[in-house]
């Protein structure tokens, strides 16, 4: 009796060992469930004396953590109303909670627990039919215990849930097959770190790590972001993870060391909580202040926003994983409650902990509100929708609808993983899913600790989504705590009212737009100091340091900090250091300029002075002074000089390859040709200086045909031009302006050097004979001939332009200017020499034939005696005083009639005698049209009885 007795209570023991099959150790927590979920939790974070472990002992864990508490109590929180909701009709769920303590030996241990099976593991070749009685496992917090456990469960195809472990190693299905996650990939948090980096324009910036698979993984991947965006890290520095380690403190004072030597006033920390506050206590010591970039690691952390000191660090920034609210889960922390059947030895170890200093509860009872007070709630949404999502997996695997779930909860747990493959569920108005790796896409929040009397508190001021892969800025919102007011925002190019930044991937950012009312100045982080606009950066060994370089001229930058400079579309230009492009100013003489109204002035006046002087001549045309000035020869003249103003003209307006061509062969013709009439006049007077060598004058007058001259000189300069314009014709100048102008001189070109060479030394040479001619007969008295003002306008033209040629070379942009003036200058020269002086004494001046004659007198007796002295022979003055010995030479005549008869003179040509006259001849009167020169013994007479003016 008594022996069945005892055999019925063996078999409900092993009945009841069988229905749990789950070995609960101290510390855990249990509730019986259909299907039982595995949960994770290091509560405690840290295995004692794991460095001095000999023996394969328990572990024990010690440092209660609070937020991996609160984590734990929001997953069994969600399961709770799960079951109450009926989610799953006829079917409960039930939870196993396990401490890894943050270790991951201690990880693989709790994960053998939950595996095994009457306490033991079983070892199989085929693990199709292994069917614990835990069907997935959500967890671990760290990436450093996922990693392994993730391992191990990939034997079983084991499914596993991470709420926060975000190594991107981990979205490779090829190790881990069975792993899911309902946050992003650390490969995008890094991506969104180097973003918001690059929004403040910080690119110089120092990075502290872990030594685990987590921190190798965000470090490699960071320095790897970083490098592309053009993000230079200053120092790199490695802490053991582990919190026992013996090197840990002497390591976190040599990186706080390096974090204060060196010149990086933004610092990237992917540390755990607790490495995180032994850093910081080391900069509260050395007062050193830096900005923080947290990963999301600690983003969020309680514990080190509530240092002592925490608002002497500086500024803190970082990521952390999408948040949100959990309804009814505040009322349920301040009440704690545990179900009937419900073990969980956490929550009693809570309520016997220390209380908080200012609670006025016994120690046995915590302050119901201390959860919620000092506790980041929004930051354990991700063990809602983790449980949630379990719970939408088991609906679809066990076939439920609103009655009930037929399908066997006995189930092997790979089936479970096609199944959560498939979520796609709503929850709180947002759907979720996972992609192809197992990974939820929600994004980031962008986080910034702001503070909250001593201690900090962390607020939203941004987010990341990652498709498309944006980060969103709250810029007015950013209070920064290390820098002082200012009205300037540094990190922008054109102030405007905008609230919101956007800065897509990759860089391709909209430059932060700040608001016109006082903000703060943004903390500055480079290496180099930033390049302004109009300059681009040129690299040293560090891409990030760098020297500011101008840009050349026809290149520019318009944002900080470029790379290159871009070079000018077509048709615009920039100097040095420009930051944009503008079209050249086009420049040529306009006709309502200062210089073009001047030369068109000029021009009026110079044609009028023609005009005027053509009038004169015409209406004196019968006066000797007249008559002496050729006036055939002078009206070509002046018809040149009219065609040499009108060239003037042509070099108003924008030039063409047409008035080119214009200005130059007008000048060339109008001016040969008056150049060619002053070279008659020239011979002419020649002529008469050589009327006292016989043998020569008689030889010279046979060339003297001033039409034939005239034709003949200027057709020379018209072959010279057409083969100016065959060859290479004047055109518009098509040489670009100067790098160093930004006004684009159209003018015309000279096509050819050697032809306008050619022209103008042609024109020089005319003038230098007619000077030379001049300056022979300069004997001969000014009122019978020009020499004089021959000489003087002459002299004029050659000085004007010697002094034009090497302006003209020199000053390439005022060449029209130049040309038209010394142009403007020759041909007054003329006017003012051979015609105004006629004018004023043809209608001012009296006694004119008189003056003349008087000088002829004078002339005649200067020549006699330099004949005497020039050693004519006795035998050539020895005469009889009554006799008359005489010697012909032609003269041009003077006559008003020449214009009518051959070259402007008479067919046959008037003698002079020069005669030996007898002391006793008579002077000839100054009235007498013949007169006669005398000197008594051997003095020569010119005589000139034929010599008539018609």
């Amino acid at each position: 009796m008594w022996l069945r007795l005892l055999s019925l209570v063996l078999w409900a023991a092993l009945v009841q060992v069988s229905q749990t099959n789950v070995k609960i150790s101290p510390r855990n927590a249990f509730m019986d469930g259909d299907v039982i979920i595995g949960i994770l939790s290091s509560v405690h974070s840290t295995v004692d004396n794991l460095q001095g472990r000999v023996r394969p002992e328990e572990f024990t864990c010690s440092n209660f953590d609070q937020i991996s508490f609160v984590r734990m109590l929001a997953a069994i929180y969600t399961i709770d109303t799960i079951n109450e909701a009926n989610f799953l009709p006829g079917v409960r769920l039930g939870y196993a909670v396990y401490d890894p303590c943050a270790d991951a030996t201690k990880a693989l241990h709790s994960v053998e627990q939950m595996l095994s099976t009457n306490g033991s593991l079983p070892v199989m070749d085929d693990y199709s039919e292994f069917r614990p009685q835990v069907k997935v496992i959500l967890g671990a917090r760290y990436s450093l215990l996922t990693i392994p456990v993730a391992k191990l469960l990939s034997v079983y195809l084991f499914p596993q849930i991470s709420t926060t472990s975000s190594a991107v190693v981990l979205s490779d299905k090829l190790k881990f097959p069975g792993f899911f996650r309902v946050i992003p990939s650390d490969v995008y948090q890094t991506e969104a770190l180097v973003q918001l980096i690059r929004h403040f324009k910080w690119n110089w910036v120092g990075l502290v790590s872990m030594d685990d698979d987590y921190g190798r993984g965000v470090h490699q991947s960071f320095l790897k972001d970083a490098e592309e965006a053009g993000v230079c890290v200053a120092y790199e520095e490695v802490v053991p993870h582990y919190l026992g380690h013996a090197e840990s403190k002497k390591r976190i004072k040599e990186v706080a060391r390096k974090i204060q030597l060196s010149d990086a006033q933004v610092v990237m920390v992917i540390l755990r909580p607790e490495l995180v506050e032994m850093l910081f206590e080391e900069m509260i010591r050395s007062n050193t202040t830096r900005v923080w970039i947290a990963s999301d690691v600690w983003s969020r952390s309680t514990d080190v926003a509530k240092m002592k000191d925490i608002n002497k660090v500086g500024d803190i920034l970082g990521f952390s994983f999408i948040s949100g609210k959990i309804t009814g889960f505040e009322q349920y922390l301040q009440n704690l409650p545990i179900g009937p059947g419900v073990r969980n030895d956490f929550i009693v170890e809570y309520k016997q902990k220390d209380c908080p200093a200012d609670s006025p509860e016994v120690c046995s009872k915590p302050n119901a509100d201390y959860l919620v007070k000092n506790t980041d709630l929004p930051v354990v949404y991700g063990e809602w929708v983790a449980i949630w999502s379990i719970a939408h997996a088991l609906q679809e695997l066990l076939g439920c609808n609103e009655t009930f779930c037929p399908g066997d909860t006995h189930f092997p747990p790979f089936e479970l993983l096609d199944k959560l493959h498939k979520v796609n569920c709503t929850l709180d108005g947002k759907r979720h899913f996972f992609n192809k790796d197992g990974d939820f896409e929600d994004g980031y929040d962008v986080i910034m600790w702001v503070p909250d009397g001593e201690h900090r508190r962390a607020e939203v001021k941004g987010s990341f989504t990652i498709q498309p892969r944006e980060v969103v800025v709250n810029s007015h919102d950013i209070i920064w705590t290390s820098t002082p007011n200012n009205t300037v925002c540094t990190n922008t190019i054109q102030p405007r009212r905008q609230s919101l930044v956007h800065l897509p991937f990759h860089c391709s950012y909209t430059i932060p737009i700040c608001a016109s009312l006082p903000i703060q100045q943004i903390p500055v982080s480079r290496c180099s100091p930033s390049c302004n606009p109009g300059s681009s950066k040129k690299v040293s060994n560090v891409s990030c340091c760098y020297s500011c370089t101008p840009c050349d001229e026809g290149s520019y930058s318009d944002r900080y900090d470029e790379d290159d400079c871009h070079p000018c579309p077509n048709d615009t230009w920039s100097l040095k250091g420009w930051t944009r492009c503008e079209p050249r100013t086009v420049k040529y003489l306009q006709w309502s300029g200062p210089y073009p109204i001047a030369l068109l002035v000029g021009v009026g006046v110079g044609l009028l002075l023609l005009i005027i002087v053509f009038v004169c001549f015409i209406v004196y045309r019968n006066t000797v002074l007249i008559k002496s000035a050729n006036l055939l020869m002078s009206c070509f003249m002046m018809v040149g000089l009219a065609v040499s103003f009108g060239s003037v003209v042509l070099f108003m307006d924008e030039p063409s390859i047409h008035l080119c061509r214009a200005q130059q062969t007008m000048y060339a013709l109008g001016f040969t040709l008056c150049v060619s009439c002053i070279l008659v006049k020239a011979f002419r007077t020649f002529l008469a200086f050589m009327a006292f060598d016989p043998v020569r004058h008689h030889r010279l007058n046979k060339l003297y045909k001033p039409l034939i001259i005239m034709v003949l000189a200027t057709s020379v300069q018209g072959l010279v031009c057409v083969f100016w314009l065959i060859y290479d014709t004047p055109n518009v100048d098509q040489t670009p302006p100067s790098n160093q102008s930004m006004i684009h001189v159209l003018q015309c070109s000279e096509g050819s050097s050697v032809g306008f060479g050619v022209m103008h030394g042609y024109i020089a040479l005319l003038a230098l004979i007619c000077f030379l001619l001049a300056f022979k007969g300069r004997k001969v008295p000014h009122d019978f001939s020009e020499t004089g003002i021959i000489i003087f306008s002459m002299l004029i033209h050659l000085f004007v332009w010697l002094c034009f040629i090497p302006i003209y070379i020199t000053k390439n942009e005022s060449r029209p200017i130049v040309q038209a003036s010394a142009i403007l200058v020759s041909n007054y020269g003329i006017i003012f020499c051979h015609f105004l002086p006629k004018c004023y004494r043809a209608i001012w001046g009296k006694n004119t034939t008189e003056r003349i004659r008087a000088r002829l007198r004078q002339f005649s007796e200067s020549k006699k005696r330099a004949s005497v002295d020039s050693g004519l022979s006795s035998q050539d003055l020895e005469m009889d005083p009554g006799s008359r010995r005489s010697v012909s030479f032609a003269l041009p005549p003077f006559t008003s009639s020449e214009s009518l008869t051959d070259s402007g003179f008479l067919p046959t040509s008037r003698h002079l005698s020069l005669t030996s006259a007898s002391p006793q001849s008579t002077s000839p009167s100054a009235e007498d049209p013949s007169f006669n020169l005398s000197h008594a013994d051997s003095v020569f007479v010119i005589t000139a009885p034929e010599v008539t003016l018609l």
